[in-house]
């Protein structure tokens, strides 16, 4: 709404503590026909106070002080007002009311907030939070920061200014500027979404800017490598003891389902007999911290078997000398070559082939798989269920015999 008329006025205000001759001072601030009042702090002399020029009057120290302030007061008005008309907010009084006397938590800045967060996330690191989601905050708090400065030319935004639109455009502004998919996009919304949520229990914002607004997730089917392409893994023979080494890492994962941090991780201790008097893996997932218990398949022990005497050093009791996940994915770019695999191979593809082609295509039930993987419930589980088209038509085959006799 434009401002079409804007009046402020001070003046003395009688009340039931006033003593004397004294006045409480006080302003008001009138914006197209309406008024709001607020306390100056101050009181002054009716008999010393000049109504037509808003201002004490005489020459003593006292009033001249008092009309500084009231100068001062003004000079700030104006400025809110000015701020307002920049910034795009209607000029009106509860706008004006709230800058000028709002809270110290009305005042919070959006990056401030995400930054605080943020470092409060790092501060608990291996605790409560995994050092990748750490991260994705991170990102998302540079993407929220570049957003600001692109939409505001600003360097941060007021908490309070937070809307609708805000969430609605920065999505926007995600896909067509940053070129993030839908689902990266999504999780990016779903970081901020976080943040603005604690401030919005800690009362520091009224209104929840995401309240209509629907995170979107588009299904992705994960990629995995079929029976053959293991096997063309397997066999492979290597000519540097490089590729040998990341060939074998992930093939321990694609028989274990385990991710690549838990595999740099692991170490003898977390081998055991397990109930069926067979060796075991026990281990807390990095990323979850949930429990997850593995009996170990022949060719997951014929790799565990062949690194048991390696040292990685006399302090380090790890199985296997992992390198980087980042230098991991790049020679497995390599490797897909030498085996003729056309996928994007990737270490998460070998927890992908376990969850698919190790397990749930050879009949083993979801409810197991999915306490294998680590999963804290079904549902993640389940999106492997929906690609396993092979182990569908196995069963349905039997069935079509069964019923080509009748």
């Amino acid at each position: 709404m434009l401002e079409k008329s804007f009046g402020l006025l001070f003046f003395l205000k009688k009340t039931d503590s006033s003593d004397g001759l004294k006045r409480k001072l006080y302003g008001r601030i009138t914006v197209n026909g309406i008024s709001k009042e607020f306390s100056t702090k101050r009181t002054w002399f009716k008999d010393r106070w000049d109504q037509g020029s808003n201002r004490a009057f005489g020459n003593k120290e006292d009033a001249k002080t008092l009309n500084l302030y009231i100068d001062a007061l003004v000079v700030k008005i104006y400025a809110v007002k000015k701020e307002l008309i920049a910034s795009g907010d209607d000029v009106n009084t509860e706008n004006i009311f709230q800058v000028l006397f709002g809270s110290t938590n009305d005042r919070k800045m959006v990056l401030e907030v995400f930054l605080e967060y943020n470092q409060k996330m790092s501060l608990l690191e291996d605790k409560d939070y995994a050092e990748g989601t750490i991260k994705r905050y991170e990102t998302a708090l540079s993407h929220t920061r570049e957003f600001i400065k692109w939409k505001y030319k600003k360097d941060d935004l007021e908490l309070r200014k937070l809307d609708y639109d805000f969430v609605k455009d920065f999505d926007f502004w995600l896909k067509t500027h940053r070129n993030c998919n839908q689902n990266t996009t999504s999780k990016y919304i779903a970081n901020f979404k976080t943040v603005v949520l604690h401030c919005v229990k800690l009362g520091w914002l009224k209104k929840d800017p995401f309240y209509g607004f629907k995170l979107k997730h588009k299904e992705v089917e994960k990629e995995f490598l079929s029976p053959s392409e293991l096997e063309r893994l397997l066999n492979q023979k290597f000519e540097t003891e490089r590729l040998g080494l990341v060939r074998d890492i992930f093939a321990f994962s694609c028989f274990t389902g385990m991710a690549y941090i838990d595999v740099y991780r692991l170490t003898k201790d977390q081998i055991y007999v397990g109930v069926d008097k067979l060796k075991w893996i026990s281990y807390k997932r990095k990323k979850t911290d949930s429990l997850a218990r593995i009996p170990i398949l022949p060719p997951a022990m014929n790799l565990l078997n062949k690194y048991k005497d390696s040292k990685i050093s006399e302090v380090n009791p790890k199985i296997f000398p992992c390198i980087s996940n980042q230098k991991m994915n790049a020679y497995l770019k390599e490797i897909a070559d030498i085996c003729r695999i056309r996928k994007e191979l990737t270490f998460h593809m070998a927890r992908h082939t376990f969850a698919t082609t190790v397990t749930l295509t050879n009949g083993i039930p979801l409810e197991t798989v999915s306490r294998m993987l680590g999963h804290k419930s079904i549902k993640q589980t389940q999106h492997y269920a929906k690609i396993v088209d092979t182990k569908i038509s196995k069963d349905m085959f039997i069935l079509k015999k069964k019923y080509s006799k009748t």
